[in-house]
C-alpha cells in the first residue's frame, strides 16, 4: 500500500578549512519520495464487462441443466442445499475474477440470490457508498421453469 522510495542526491557544499580557504566537497543526501497511490492504474481497472462474462460462465455452468423439478420440490425441506450452492457460486465467481482479471487493489463482493419459480415478482436492489470513479458493478440473471438466480459482482478500489 505506502511505501518510500529513496533517491541519492548529489549536493555540493563549501567547507572553510583552518586557514580560511573554501573547498568543494561532493556529499550525497538521501531524498525520499512517497509512492502510494491515489487510484487504479490503466490495466488495474476494474471493468464490469469481463467480470460480467466470469460471472455467467459460472453461473450457467453451476445451475444449467442440473437444477430439476424434484430437487426444487424438497427444497422447502431441505432449503440448506441452495444456500450451500449460492455460496459456492459466488466463492467461483470471486476466485475466477481475482485470477483473471488481475485487479490486486480491489475488494470483489459477490451476491448471488436463487429463487423458485412460483409466478410471483421479485424485486433485488443494493445501495452502496463508492467513488463513481474507480467502483463499478456487473449483474447477471439465469432463469429456467424451476429457478432464477441473480448474481451482482462489486468491484471496490481499496487505498
Amino acid at each position: 500500500a505506502f511505501g518510500l522510495l529513496q533517491v541519492n542526491h548529489s549536493a555540493s557544499q563549501a567547507m572553510s578549512t583552518e586557514e580560511g580557504e573554501h573547498n568543494q566537497e561532493d556529499q550525497a543526501s538521501d531524498i525520499v519520495l512517497p509512492t502510494y497511490h491515489l487510484g487504479p492504474g490503466e490495466n488495474e481497472a476494474f471493468y464490469p464487462s469481463k467480470a460480467k462474462v466470469i460471472a455467467e460462465e459460472v453461473l450457467f455452468s453451476e445451475l444449467d441443466g442440473k437444477v430439476d423439478e424434484k430437487w426444487v420440490e424438497e427444497w422447502a425441506d431441505f432449503g440448506d442445499e441452495f444456500e450451500a450452492l449460492s455460496k459456492d457460486i459466488a466463492d467461483k465467481i470471486k476466485e475466477q475474477c481475482k485470477a483473471s482479471l488481475d485487479i490486486p487493489r480491489y475488494k470483489i463482493v459477490v451476491q448471488v440470490t436463487i429463487g423458485q419459480m412460483k409466478d410471483q415478482g421479485v424485486k433485488i436492489t443494493s445501495r452502496c457508498l463508492w467513488d463513481t470513479a474507480t467502483d463499478n458493478y456487473a449483474t447477471v440473471s439465469f432463469q429456467n421453469q424451476h429457478i432464477w438466480a441473480s448474481v451482482i459482482v462489486f468491484g471496490l478500489y481499496t487505498d
